[in-house]
């Protein structure tokens, strides 16, 4: 399957979290071409702001596997991650990270520059169907306007 089927899941989990009224992030995870974990943001309804996508996505991969390294795996989310993801997914060893929007705002190049925050070995492809995975965060934001 290809990066852009993916990330259309994702983009349905981002959905999810915006008709929650939550921020729409929505991510998946991968491996061998198996969906093995599916969350979106999720920050309101737990009270949590550690609740985003990829986290509960990791958690859901992690215990889905019974393992707490996924190099064989791939994330697939809607929004480049913050830097308290970068974090999750560096421990998780994860194998690639596909997203969609850059978020100039809270995004790990923000307080990363140039510097990789991820696992040396993961690889990392920006900018999947780009313009819907963005769309999708713009419209959210304007209706809170």
């Amino acid at each position: 399957m290809s990066d852009e089927r993916y990330m259309r899941m994702a983009l349905k989990e981002a959905q999810l979290a915006f008709d929650k009224d939550e921020v729409p992030v929505g991510a998946i995870v991968v491996m061998n071409e198996q969906v093995i974990a599916k969350a979106h943001n999720q920050v309101e309804l737990l009270t949590d702001s550690t609740a985003h996508a990829e986290i509960l996505a990791l958690t859901a991969a992690f215990n889905f596997l019974g393992s707490k390294y996924l190099p064989d795996a791939t994330l697939y989310v809607t929004v480049e991650p913050c830097l308290m993801c970068c974090g999750a997914l560096y421990w998780s060893k994860i194998g690639r990270i596909v997203f969609g929007a850059y978020d100039e705002k809270n995004g790990y190049r923000k307080s990363t520059g140039a510097n990789n925050p991820f696992h040396p070995k993961t690889i990392i492809t920006p900018a999947v169907l780009e313009a819907e995975c963005s769309k999708l965060m713009k419209d959210f934001f304007r209706a809170k306007r």
